[in-house]
């Protein structure tokens, strides 16, 4: 494991670092038991089987809904800067070798203005200035599956430096006197041990005993929302109606909203419930895409920007081996959040497929939606459902490449003999 120590401290320490090497694949390589044919046959009856299943309706339709990095990182995004108010901590590792490392609070510069005050995560990683960060859920970070989570939450909103009076955080914790430092190493190591159940301990005395008051404590508080957000973040439907809502969920007073211009030039408008173009916005605004009929298939995006406090307990993660930070303490900080319209234009004599009004094909919207649920009725009673043509035309497909994979391997014995 590679502890997380800044590098302008002049006690960084990789030689704990562990690296996990993967092993790829090959995927040229051919197995053969037999002589002859045996050793061709099976790996072509191999690339027939995944060619099947490639093709079948369910795989094209997962790798065209899952769009892998197609989204950009809701919230704030900043860069580090460095570990400013800290103290030491001793860190005993499970083969008994001991570490002496700093520990305490950084400070990370956000884009477009602000600044935070940040915790590590975890011990694991490197924390180095520069390094650019974007704002994360827990399911997405080193807390994600930990039931601690919401334990270092509490510790975040009742210690230093959300609790500025040093003074009555040292008696609550019967700590004696508290400086700065020694207040932020103390909440460092009380998050170490929840994230981890880490065997450190803070090398001064008395925040070595804030650390286990923190930890005693705590209690289980809910994950902070986004400091902004759009939901959802994607909402499709046809060409000449409204697509969405999506809502606006943030602490700002009021943010501003973007269509992107791709969406200007087709003429698509973003506006409110009340179907009045919107530039601005605040927490709990619904935002509608107005798609103009006869436009071709496409996507457009919307924009919204704030400033607003990071609320304490957002984490915030960076790629490769960088330390994942929780915030502490932040000022005003710029935020980003962006969501997404898909639209697919009806195809001539096939309205009612592609979502078209039903008014458009002289059947009314009510009537359509009661169509569409008695359908679901009857595939719910049936035990079928959606996915029965799916799994149905996957199956009949097996079926026939077994009996050509059976032929070709019945086969073989005959060209042995010859």
């Amino acid at each position: 494991m590679s502890i997380a120590v800044p590098a302008h401290s002049g006690s960084t320490d990789r030689s704990g670092s562990t690296g996990v090497t993967g092993r790829t694949a090959s995927t040229g390589t051919t197995v053969s038991t037999g002589g002859g044919g045996g050793g061709v046959r099976r790996p072509l009856a191999v690339a027939l089987l995944a060619a099947a299943l490639a093709a079948a309706p369910g795989t094209a339709a997962a790798t065209e809904t899952e769009r892998p990095g197609s989204r950009p990182p809701e919230g704030a995004s900043a860069v580090l800067d460095g570990l400013k108010t800290y103290g030491q901590a001793v860190l005993r590792g499970t083969d008994g070798a001991v570490r002496h490392i700093p520990a305490g609070l950084y400070e990370m510069r956000v884009d477009g203005g602000g600044m935070l005050q940040t915790y590590g995560v975890g011990l694991a990683g490197f924390a180095q200035p520069e390094e650019r960060y974007t704002e994360t859920p827990w399911s997405g970070s080193p807390l994600g599956g930990n039931g601690e989570a919401g334990r270092i939450r509490w510790v975040l909103e009742h210690s230093y430096p959300q609790l500025n009076d040093l003074a009555g955080l040292a008696e609550a914790a019967g700590a004696g006197a508290l400086t700065a430092e020694s207040a932020a190493a103390g909440t460092q190591v009380a998050i170490w041990r929840l994230t981890e159940g880490a065997s450190v301990e803070a090398a001064d005395p008395a925040a070595e005993k804030l650390a286990d008051y923190l930890q005693q404590a705590s209690v289980l508080l809910p994950e902070p929302p986004a400091s902004l957000s759009l939901e959802p973040a994607e909402v499709s439907g046809a060409a000449g109606s409204r697509l969405g809502p999506v809502t606006v969920r943030t602490r700002a007073q009021s943010v501003t909203v973007t269509p992107d211009p791709a969406a200007q030039r087709m003429g698509v408008r973003v506006l409110d419930a009340e179907g009045r173009p919107v530039t601005t916005a605040a927490n709990g605004t619904r935002l509608y895409f107005e798609v103009p009929a006869g436009t071709p298939d496409g996507t457009a995006s919307v924009t919204v920007q704030g400033a607003t406090k990071v609320p304490v307990g957002r984490v915030f993660t960076s790629g490769g081996h960088s330390q994942a930070q929780i915030v502490a303490g932040s000022s005003a900080s710029a935020a980003t959040a962006r969501a997404d319209a898909v639209w697919p234009a009806p195809a001539p004599g096939n309205l009612a497929a592609q979502g078209a009004p039903g008014a458009a094909i002289g059947v009314p919207v009510a009537a359509a939606m009661v169509d569409e649920k008695e359908t679901e009725d009857r595939l719910a009673a049936s035990g079928s459902s959606a996915a029965t043509p799916v799994i149905a035309s996957l199956a009949v497909g097996l079926v026939v490449l077994g009996g050509v994979v059976v032929l070709m391997l019945r086969k073989r014995p005959l060209d042995e003999e010859e």
